[in-house]
């Protein structure tokens, strides 16, 4: 690895996962365009999100990750991102009050468009097409026009991201998410489940708690009307990435301006890759998805490039292991980090383990198995003394029906009801509450 450093020095690294544009001059006039516009967050906000990110490493709050698999031009709307906002709110002050535990929000909202992928192409009925990776590089429609990568994606994700990130902010600090709405969180689907009157419970103690500080004077904190919540992406298109490179004027370090948060996939971390090469030269806290495959000495070394100061704040962990490999897989590498000193914040990704195709050709992810992944990684976190820090999952606020199983289980013959997902499967709202509920009661337990 070389020592030095560039915002384009990931590319003389081999790197993975990339579309071939047929026209280099107008990806090459895109990328131009891209680095004049404004960027999308500040570094400033970045490094808060480190600051939070050192909390949770040592031990002192929780890492709610969550959002789509992959957002989509054609379903891009103001209910949505309100009703993905609204279930992330929800879920937080669960875990919050019931566990008593700051809980770090980020969103894979504003920038979440490309998909890596297990082939180039893609094959049926005989006919062979280059894989959708995503609106921000091709069309999902299986025909040769819609395949073709087109750089003018580009700036469209960058449009939809600005309005997304306003929208976002505009709920976060413009009264939407003031604790005091917290019955008004509520989606409609969700006040007819079996949550509702577990979610009402909390939501009154909640109403109890407010009235009296209000009562005594203290009902007045900026923290009880408005939320700090963060977005992230893969880094998976690094002539994107490297378009919202900005030296911080303050501190003069490099930051990656297209959001809070970046991370580096489990297909993507090979140690002299371009997008290991390319993340390790900027400030953002930063995550690496580690997998069954991961080799604990390959991890140490992953680590140290990119986190060579071992600051607690830099480097999240993002285990997706799947529930039937976490026993064999993660105690090693886990152990391996602690007796190495490495400072880390470990986060569970229950999702990509455990995706399995049901009978009826959908891809699903049995809910029952992403309970037990999320279970085992607090169970082996406690067996070694560490702190279980942060989940990553992909979830909507729209009531879909993608993954099986639940309080209201949504069965195989049932996914095509409300089957909308682009890329991989994600939980809807009942579901998300319902995981959000068994981590608040295993905090609890862990933070006695």
């Amino acid at each position: 690895m070389s020592q030095a450093w560039s915002p384009e020095s990931w590319r003389s690294k081999p790197i993975q996962q990339q579309p071939q544009y047929p026209d280099a001059a107008h990806l090459q006039q895109v990328e131009k365009t891209l680095a004049g516009y404004p960027p999308l967050v500040f570094a400033g906000e970045a490094r808060e999100l480190r600051r939070q990110f050192a909390e949770v490493t040592q031990g002192r709050a929780f890492l709610l990750q969550g959002g789509d698999c992959a957002e989509s031009f054609a379903e891009f709307s103001t209910l949505k991102i309100r009703d993905t906002f609204k279930v992330l709110l929800q879920m937080a002050i669960v875990m919050t009050f019931a566990a008593g535990c700051p809980v770090v929000k980020v969103g894979r909202m504003a920038g979440q468009f490309a998909k890596p992928r297990s082939a180039n192409d893609e094959t049926i009925d005989g006919v062979t097409l280059p894989a959708y990776r995503g609106d921000i590089v091709n069309g999902i429609g299986f025909d040769a026009a819609s395949r073709v990568p087109d750089p003018e994606r580009l700036l469209q994700a960058y449009h939809q991201s600005t309005a997304s990130l306003n929208l976002l902010r505009a709920f976060a600090q413009g009264g939407f998410a003031d604790v005091h709405q917290v019955h008004q969180w509520n989606l409609d689907f969700i006040a007819n489940s079996a949550l509702s009157e577990k979610y009402q419970q909390l939501a009154n103690r909640i109403d109890e708690t407010l009235a009296f500080m209000r009562a005594v004077g203290m009902d007045s904190a900026p923290q009880l009307r408005e939320v700090s919540f963060f977005t992230a992406h893969e880094a998976l298109l690094l002539n994107y990435e490297q378009a919202f490179v900005r030296r911080d004027s303050l501190t003069g370090g490099w930051y990656d301006c297209s959001a809070h948060m970046l991370w580096i996939g489990d297909r993507t971390r090979q140690l002299d890759g371009a997008h290991v090469e390319f993340l390790r030269g900027v400030g953002n806290p930063i995550g690496v998805k580690v997998g069954p495959s991961m080799d604990p000495d390959e991890l140490i070394r992953l680590i140290d490039i990119l986190n060579p100061d071992n600051d607690p704040g830099r480097l999240n962990l993002i285990v997706r292991m799947g529930a039937d490999k976490v026993e064999a897989h993660f105690p090693r590498l886990l152990r391996k980090v602690q007796g190495e000193g490495r400072q880390v914040l470990w986060s569970s990704d229950p999702m990509h383990g455990n995706t399995i195709k049901a009978s009826s050709g959908y891809k699903t992810r049995d809910f029952a198995q992403i309970l037990s992944e999320v279970k085992q990684f607090f169970a082996v976190h406690q067996a070694e003394g560490t702190y279980a820090g942060g989940i990553h999952i992909e979830m909507t606020g729209q009531n879909v029906t993608e993954c099986i199983g639940g309080a209201r289980p949504i069965t195989e013959a049932g996914l095509s009801d409300r089957y909308h997902t682009h890329c991989d499967p994600r939980m809807n709202a009942d579901q998300s509450l319902e995981l959000a509920f068994m981590i608040a009661e295993t905090l609890k337990q862990v933070r006695r």
